[in-house]
């Protein structure tokens, strides 16, 4: 009767790995034969990426069902590891809690990546309220396969009522910072003083929000680095959002000239700067129209500002730095001097006695 069970379970776990094996040799296939049509076409490249993670998901989900299914009819499949309360659970249970949970993990980043983009192009959705959909989309569908996988198991979910009050004793103590992040998340979420995609200044660093998860929001810098700040700050801080309500910018362009030129010329050199730098790019606005402001007289200079107006914020560098290269070209063909800062030194005369004891020495 031993040797019997001995031969069985050794013929099961030789089915088990022999079935792995094709499986795996199946997906070893595709993937060279991906690899082999990536070479012959190069427009294959952007679904390739999206073809192994369904081979490779496909692949880990039939070794799971059939481990559900060819094991079905064994004893050790359903017996006891453990209990909570009056339940029993068992290997099987676990595995079905897991199918599910993973499936509706998979099944929301199918939906969210595939299905709701056209529906977003269609009504023309920003990427800010896009993200939060999504957001909310896959919250909504965890939360239902938790509920249904602990219901398939067989727990009583009113026996989670005291695990929730010892879950919220610990949020009051130790986890109030993490419950402050994630609410302050939700908060984004749905209120959006934030989103994504909007360039925001964080400690004098200028960036763009790439994301916002449950705890924490990714801010990408200029310098293509990644600024992790906890979603409590954007709630409690002041956050300067260049892209909130109104997208348009406005470029303040300081410059000093020397004093004795002819302002009213540099007046109509700085106008013809922005009006140059309006025909060559396409984020500079018609209105408002562009003025210079005559700030007043400096220590060295007369000094004036040069107030243009950009459609987006992501333009402001490259914008200012071409009206620069523009105005230090201009100023220098019209003979407009940029001075630069200078002092007098005055020195006092000596003493006849104190000259004549420093040459005696």
């Amino acid at each position: 009767m031993v040797t019997l069970i001995d031969n069985r379970m050794i013929r099961d776990i030789l089915i088990t790995l022999a079935v792995m094996a094709v499986l795996f040799f199946i997906r070893f296939l595709i993937k060279l034969w991906l690899k082999r049509r990536d070479r012959e076409d190069q427009y294959s490249n952007g679904i390739r990426p999206a073809v192994l993670s369904f081979i490779n998901w496909t692949t880990v989900y039939a070794i799971l069902l059939f481990v559900l299914f060819y094991f079905s009819d064994t004893r050790w499949m359903f017996s006891k590891l453990f209990a909570i309360g009056s339940v029993e659970i068992s290997l099987f249970l676990i595995l079905i809690a897991l199918f599910i949970i993973t499936l509706a993990n998979r099944l929301s980043k199918i939906i969210t990546s595939f299905l709701m983009p056209p529906l977003y192009d269609r009504y023309s959705l920003d990427t800010g309220l896009q993200f939060t959909f999504n957001r909310i989309f896959h919250y909504t569908l965890m939360v239902v396969a938790v509920v249904i996988s602990l219901t398939t198991v067989g727990l009583d979910l009113s026996a989670l009522t005291v695990f929730a009050g010892v879950l919220g004793v610990g949020i009051g103590f130790g986890m109030q910072n993490i419950a402050n992040n994630f609410i302050s998340g939700l908060i984004i979420l749905f209120e959006r003083p934030i989103k994504v995609g909007d360039r925001v200044i964080i400690n004098d660093v200028i960036g763009d929000v790439e994301k916002i998860n449950m705890r924490a929001t990714i801010i990408r810098t200029l310098d293509n680095e990644r600024i992790i700040m906890p979603n409590s700050y954007f709630i409690e801080e002041q956050v300067v959002n260049h892209s909130y309500g109104d997208s348009r910018l406005r470029l303040v362009v300081p410059i000093g000239v020397a004093y004795g030129s002819d302002v009213e010329l540099v007046r109509t050199l700085l106008l013809q700067v922005a009006e140059d730098e309006k025909e060559q790019s396409m984020y500079v606005l018609n209105t408002p129209k562009p003025i210079v402001n005559f700030l007043g007289f400096g220590d060295s200079s007369l000094d004036f500002q040069l107030f243009i107006w950009i459609s987006t914020p992501k333009a402001a560098v490259e914008t200012k730095s071409n009206l620069n290269f523009r105005l230090n070209r201009i100023l220098e063909d019209n003979g407009v001097e940029i001075p630069f800062p200078q002092r007098d030194l005055h020195v006092r005369s000596l003493d006849d006695r104190i000259i004549q004891k420093l040459k005696d020495k």
